[in-house]
C-alpha cells in the first residue's frame, strides 16, 4: 500500500488569499492607527491627551456619519420603490432617440435600479420623462343598444 505525499497545499500554506488594501477610512483602521501611533511614539513627550480625546471624538462622529448615510440610502431605495411601484397601470413617455409611450404593465427590482414594463419592452425607471393618467379611447356607441327615448307624462296634479 503506498501513501501519497503530503503536499504543502492541504494545511493551506499555498492557499493564503492576497490581501486588498483598504480604499475607505473606518474605525478599525483609525484605531489600528492609533494604537501604532501610541506604540511608536517617544516616552519623554508622550501623546497630548487632549488630542487623543479629539481624534476619539473625530472617529466617533465619522462611524456616525457613515450609519446616517447608510440609513439615507435604505430610505431612499424604499422610497423609490414606492414611486416606482405606483406607475403600475399610469402612462408613461420616455425620452432619448426612440421615444416609448404607453401603460405599466409591471415594475422589476431585480437590478441596482427598478425597471418598468411597456408593452413588451423593458425601461429603466430613469428614462421615463413624463407621467400620466392613461387616455382610454372613447366608447363606441352600439346603435342596438339605444336607450329608449325619454317621455314627458303630464302632471297629474294638473298644475
Amino acid at each position: 500500500m503506498t501513501v501519497p505525499p503530503i503536499e504543502a497545499t492541504q494545511f493551506g500554506a499555498g492557499a493564503a488569499p492576497a490581501r486588498t488594501p483598504k480604499q475607505t477610512m473606518d474605525g478599525e483602521m483609525f484605531l489600528h492607527l492609533l494604537v501604532t501611533q501610541l506604540a511608536n511614539q517617544d516616552p519623554s513627550s508622550p501623546m497630548d491627551t487632549n488630542e487623543m480625546i479629539s481624534q476619539t471624538t473625530q472617529l466617533a462622529s465619522m462611524e456616525r456619519l457613515n450609519q446616517l448615510s447608510a440609513t439615507q440610502d435604505v430610505s431612499l431605495a424604499i422610497q423609490q420603490r414606492l414611486a416606482v411601484s405606483a406607475l403600475i397601470g399610469q402612462q408613461v413617455t420616455t425620452g432619448g432617440d426612440d421615444p416609448v409611450t404607453g401603460v405599466v404593465t409591471a415594475v422589476s427590482f431585480v437590478g441596482i435600479d427598478p425597471v418598468v414594463t411597456v408593452g413588451d419592452k423593458q425601461i429603466p425607471y430613469g428614462q421615463i420623462l413624463t407621467v400620466g393618467m392613461p387616455v382610454d379611447p372613447p366608447a363606441a356607441e352600439d346603435p342596438a343598444e339605444d336607450p329608449e327615448p325619454e317621455t314627458t307624462e303630464p302632471d297629474p296634479v294638473g298644475a
